[in-house]
Formats: C-alpha cells, structure tokens, sequence
C-alpha cells in the first residue's frame, strides 16, 4: 500500500485551468481580490444614486467605505499571488508546493501562523466586506428602499459569510485522510483560490439552501423529547430544494450526518443533547419547549438565534470547535459538522457530474469518429 507521502505527489495538478477569465478580472484587483461582482457593483451603484438625493451624508460616509475597501484589497494585492510561482526568503513556492504542503500538514490548533499573509489578510478583507453590505442592507430600509432591495443586500452579506464557513471546512476536509487524494486536491485548489479571490462558487451555490434550512429552522417550535429530530426534519425537508432532498435521502443514514444535523436543529451539543434526553426519560416527560431547555439542564443554553448572520456564524463556530475536540480526543458524537457534510456531498455531486460530462464527451467523439470511418 503506497504511503501518504508517495499518494501526495500521485496527480499533477494544473491550477491553470482554474485562473480568471479576461471577464472575470473586470472587478478584481492586480492581486486578484474581487473586490465587488458585477452583481455587487450594480446593486451598489443603484442604491448610492438614490441615497444621494435621500440621504447626502450618508452618501459620502459609504463613499469613503467603499474606497477604504479598494485600497485594503489593493494593499493586500501587493502580496505574492498564490496561484504563482514565487521565490520567497524560505525558498521556492508554486500552487502545486502549496496544495502538498495542505494536505501533508498535521498541525492541531489554530492554523493562522501556518497560513500564507495573503490568506490571513484576505480574512479581515472579506469580514470588512460583510460589514460593509450588513450596513447598505440598513441604509436601504432607513430610505424605505422595496424590500426586495433590502432581501438583496442582506443575502448577499449571508452568502459572503458563507465563505468564511467554507474556509474553515475546506481546512477541515483537507486534513481527512478518509477522503479520496484526488478529492482532498481539488478542496485544496478550491481553498487556494478562495484565498486569491475571496469568491468561492460551490458557497455561492450552497449558501441559499443553507440559508433555507436556517430559516426554517426558526420558524419550527421543536419539542425536545426521545425522539428529538424525526418529525423537525422531516418538516424541514419538505420545504427544500431537490439538493437538500438528495442529501438527506443519501447521508442520513449516516450516524455522524444525523448527529450533526441534531446539533444543527436544537441549537444544542450532542452532550447537551444525551444529558437531556437522559433527564426526560427518567421524569417521564415526552417533550418540552426550547424555552425550558435551560432550567432542565441546569445551564443558560441558547438554542434559539435570529437571521443574523452573525447568530448563525456564531454558531456555527461553537458546533466546530466542539466537533474538532471530539475528533481529537476519540470521543462520541458528531466529528463534523452539518456544513461540512452538505458541502463535501454538493462537490462530490459536481465532481460526479464533471465526470459524466467528460465521459458523455468523449462517447460522443468515439461514436462521431466511428461514423466518419
């Protein structure tokens, strides 16, 4: 059996083919930040030329946001491209020596001062960014903008915060020796380009379902009992799209997916969740409310949270941690999160179809090439 270093080094992977498209540069910086999509820039343009007229002073405070926004993404450009070959003070680095040295990696523990600069600095970027639409949403509902406009300006602030999510699984699948080198490559190509760009477009793709899934999850008044989960999901379900059916028909089987998807439901951790089900069962009770979570487990417990994407990504991150620390103390309980379940089986999905697609292809040039002979 070969080992890890010999599979490493197994595929060449040309990250060329993954580099910008002469329409895709229009709004990047040299150093490959897009600082506004053509989507952005039109829903941003439109907005100033009404908060001109409505709201003068605040016309010029987000005048000056969006420059101080510019000029962050061009300090960052100045930094060495990683999607180049460059010949750093500690030697020579290529995408390829990049990619290698992401999935060799063992280290435990915050990754930051294993990250490029441009990676770390494109963070702060991307949370400036988020900022900065959080307010254009709250700009556009103070000049009483449609709230289709607002809607706008709110999913697109979600859909950025999303792209921190997507960081931090990308690491986290990365790192997986479960998963198939081929697959574990093309998350690192994704991560890479992540950093250059700051854009990913699996998370562009991802971000409405699980926003989706979030919402409904709101407006469920889930009754934590012995059999915490069934009839939520299933309601969740329902309203999805036919992606989200896929999965939960595929993954849920899947003890570490139902987990999380439990944790994910209630707001609470799968020990949370164990100790609370130990309590009911001893006092008889099937079912309590959210609200009376707290004073069963003896602990302030907030299982419920707003739209706001902070909520959601403060969440987010509490279910990571806790996944990560059973992961590296061999404990019970989910060992990933739902968000790393979705978006591996959403790439697994388009790697499949990519795969169909070149096979379908190539038959077709056989079967051209067959006739013409």
């Amino acid at each position: 059996m070969a080992s890890e270093k010999d599979t490493i080094t197994f595929e060449s992977v040309d990250i060329s083919q993954f580099f910008d498209t002469k329409e895709s540069k229009k709004n990047n910086t040299p150093g490959g930040i897009i600082v506004l999509t053509a989507k952005q820039t039109n829903m941003v343009e439109n907005l100033m030329a009404k908060v001109k007229t409505a709201a003068p002073e605040r016309y010029i405070i987000f005048q000056e946001r969006m420059q101080d926004l510019n000029r962050l993404a061009e300090s960052i450009a100045r930094f060495p491209s990683l999607l180049e070959r460059h010949e750093l003070t500690g030697g020579i680095r290529t995408p390829q020596s990049l990619i290698d040295s992401l999935i060799s990696s063992h280290n435990e523990g915050d990754p930051t001062l294993q990250l490029p600069s441009k990676a770390t600095l494109g963070k702060g970027f991307l949370v400036a960014k988020i900022h900065t639409f959080s307010s254009l949403s709250k700009l556009a509902k103070i000049i009483n903008e449609p709230g289709d406009i607002v809607s706008d300006f709110q999913n697109e602030t979600i859909t950025m915060m999303f792209s921190l999510l997507a960081e931090d699984i990308y690491l986290n699948l990365i790192h997986d020796a479960g998963i198939p080198m081929d697959f574990r490559r093309q998350m690192a190509i994704s991560l890479l380009l992540l950093w250059e760009h700051r854009s990913d477009q699996t998370i562009v793709d991802v971000a409405p379902v699980l926003q989706s899934v979030w919402m409904a999850r709101r407006k469920l008044a889930p009754a934590f009992g012995t059999l915490m989960g069934t009839s939520e999901l299933l309601l969740i379900s329902i309203q999805m799209d036919s992606q989200w059916i896929k999965f939960i028909k595929k993954k849920m089987t899947q003890e570490d997916v139902s987990l999380a998807m439990e944790e994910f439901l209630f707001g609470l951790s799968y020990e949370q969740i164990t100790k609370l089900r130990e309590i009911l069962k001893k006092k008889g009770i099937p079912a309590i409310g959210r609200d009376e979570v707290s004073s069963f487990l003896g602990q302030h417990v907030k299982t419920d949270a707003g739209l706001d994407y902070r909520d959601f990504y403060s969440m987010y991150t509490i279910r990571r941690d806790n996944a990560r620390a059973r992961t590296r103390m061999n404990l019970p309980g989910p060992h990933y999160t739902l968000e790393d379940h979705f978006i591996r089986f959403v790439m697994e999905l388009n790697k499949e179809k990519q795969n169909n697609d070149t096979f379908s292809g190539q038959q077709r040039n056989e079967d051209a090439a067959k006739r013409s002979g």
